[in-house]
């Protein structure tokens, strides 16, 4: 299913209008240091008045069925709100996962419950050394004599770690990296917050003790799924990059409109015009990019996985100088913790580093390229 130009721009009115009024600055605050850090009853209204847990779900497990284009205006504007909920860690990443597994049981078992909102969940790839290179899982699962397998290891970097319903885990078998699920309160499995530079994106360590857990899809098949769910992620990462990237060069353009110096608006000085204009052509490339990788991935267009890598390199940019730039315009007010932002800074930094980094970004471009 595809909306259409007008239906967008009625979709991206909803959800701004939503995020306005359930996400402001304060909000955000009060939840970048409350545990769980999102609102449940925020959540349970997006997903009941919006629907937007199952924008992207297909139909036949209670979602409706829209693409990455659809899911990428969402993402910019809850980039641009900077929203605190586990949407990117159950919709970007558990529910792309499973779809990519082809495990129709494991679909038919899980999504359901992440189309409705009730049920929340996570994706842990990365250990101690960052990578989400499953290649570099030491994680490992055994079968445990019964038809199933437990888990053991540790994770890092889980986003809404500790709050997920279903967390589901990269291991390595003696097949090669494998994906399985976890409950929550599945025996052996311990989840504790880690302190990260952004605090508007809750992330987690997990350390798992010969945890009960379930194969999705075929053993083995750990790096094809997590390759289709890289390049995924890596377009809703960019939009939500660019929707904050926007946001920045709003409240610069803003600001500088009513701040006055030697009597007249800081805007029409020379430097301040260059620094907004940079913005502007920062923003404009993000969104070009992450809007074209999202409707080539509708299309299953072959030049998807490459637009994928060009979104994530450009948009992860985009961002961390717009809100280098917002610091800037806004001069020393800019560097207070009062003034939102650092906040934007902060996201834009860590969403920079969420898959890699530079290096690793730039290396699964040249790799998507055939290089």
């Amino acid at each position: 299913m595809t909306a259409d130009e007008s239906e967008l721009r009625e979709l991206r009115a909803s959800v701004r209008e939503f995020l306005e009024s359930k996400s402001p600055e304060e909000a955000v605050r009060k939840l970048m240091e409350s545990e769980p850090r999102f609102d449940t009853a925020v959540w349970s209204q997006a997903a009941d008045q919006l629907r937007l847990p199952g924008l992207a779900i297909p139909e036949e497990y209670g979602g409706d069925g829209f693409g990455l284009v659809e899911l990428g205006v969402v993402l910019e504007e809850m980039g641009r709100a900077l929203f605190c909920a586990p949407f990117f860690a159950t919709v970007l990443l558990a529910a792309q996962a499973l779809l990519a597994s082809g495990d129709r049981e494991a679909c038919a078992r899980h999504l359901p419950g992440i189309a409705s909102g009730r049920t929340t969940a996570t994706l842990a790839v990365a250990e101690e050394h960052g990578s989400w290179d499953p290649a570099m899982v030491s994680a490992r699962a055994v079968p445990d004599g019964d038809g199933g397998w437990t888990v053991g290891g540790r994770k890092c970097f889980v986003i809404d770690g500790t709050t997920a319903h279903l967390i589901l885990v990269v291991a390595r078998t003696v097949a090669g990296p494998t994906l399985f699920a976890v409950d929550r309160d599945a025996t052996g499995l311990a989840a504790e917050p880690m302190e990260t530079l952004d605090a508007t994106r809750a992330m987690a360590r997990l350390t798992l003790d010969a945890v009960p857990a379930t194969l999705v899809g075929t053993e083995g098949a750990g790096g094809r799924i997590m390759a289709r769910v890289l390049d995924i992620a890596s377009v809703g990462l960019a939009a939500e990059q660019a929707g904050g990237a926007c946001r920045c060069l709003e409240t610069s353009a803003d600001y500088a409109r009513v701040r006055h110096q030697f009597g007249r608006p800081i805007g029409s000085f020379q430097a301040v015009k260059h620094k907004c204009a940079d913005m502007l052509v920062q923003v404009e490339l993000a969104e070009a990019a992450s809007r074209e990788a999202a409707r080539l991935a509708d299309e299953n267009s072959p030049d998807f996985p490459v637009a994928a890598a060009v979104a994530h390199a450009c948009c992860s940019r985009a961002y961390m100088v717009a809100a280098m730039e917002n610091i800037q315009v806004h001069g020393g007010i800019g560097f207070t913790w009062e003034h939102p932002a650092h906040l934007y800074f902060r996201r834009a930094k860590s969403s920079q580093l969420l898959f890699g980094g530079p290096a690793v970004y730039h290396e699964r471009l040249l790799d998507r390229l055939g290089i």
